[in-house]
Formats: structure tokens, sequence, C-alpha cells
């Protein structure tokens, strides 16, 4: 694991830059990683997940409309309910900010000789297979 908390910390400012670069408060980055992981989400189910009301919810959805990174659409089953989803722009925010630093990992990985990059993709599979078999508690919204 100290291996592991080294590397993370080598990455930490690349991994910062996108997040920081974003200007998005605390709230609006959980709504979008809540409707990254989940898809479009009912405004009430949203407003239960981050834990505020759906009048300050609207608020928080209202500035994430005007930056074109979420939508409001009409639910086809319900048409009093209001799905909030990821717009493109959203959608390509996030994937940045969770695969920052990854081009870091590139040039680093190209440095290794073939054995080496064997070893290493060795490891992550092992890893993987342990944490698809695994049953990780779901993190909290």
């Amino acid at each position: 694991m100290g291996a592991q908390i080294r590397l993370e910390h080598l990455f930490a400012d690349d991994r910062s830059d996108p997040l920081f670069s974003s200007h998005l408060t605390m709230s609006q980055l959980k709504i979008m990683l809540l409707l990254s992981r989940n898809g479009a989400l009912a405004g009430s189910e949203l407003a239960r997940m981050v834990g505020v009301g759906a009048a300050a919810l609207t608020g928080m959805i209202d500035r994430l409309v005007v930056q074109d990174l979420v939508t409001r659409t009409e639910d086809l089953q319900d048409r009093r309910v209001r799905r909030i989803g990821l717009t493109r722009a959203g959608t390509e925010l996030i994937e940045g900010i969770i695969t920052a630093g990854a081009e870091k990992q590139r040039v680093l990985l190209s440095r290794l000789s073939a054995e080496e990059l064997e070893i290493v993709a060795q490891a992550m599979e092992l890893l993987i297979r342990e944490a698809l078999a695994t049953d990780f508690p779901s993190p909290s919204p």
C-alpha cells in the first residue's frame, strides 16, 4: 500500500487540475458524480441522494444547466417528474476528472521494458480480478 500511496501523491497535481479548473462547487460536483454513476435521475431522487430539499436542488441544477453541464427532461411515464442528466459537456468534464493523470501514467509505462510491462499487466489483472470478486460496500453519496 505504501507504493500505491506514493504513486497517488505523484499524480495528485495532475488529478487536481481538471477538478480545480472546473469551478464547480462541492455540491455541484457531487450532483454530477451521482449522475455519472447512476444515469439520469428524477429530481426528487437526486435531492434525496445529495441531502438537500427540492428548492435547494433546483438552484444548483439551474446553475449547471446554464453551464450546459446537465439537462432537465420530462419523464416519459410521469409528466410531473423532471429527470436530470448529464450533457455531453458534463460527461466529458466528469470523465476528464476521473481519468486525470492517465497521460502521465502512459508516459511512465512507456519507459518500462516489455518484461516490466508484463509484470505490471499481470499485477493489474490480479487486482481487477479481486476487485470484481469482492463485494465492496457502495460509497455513500
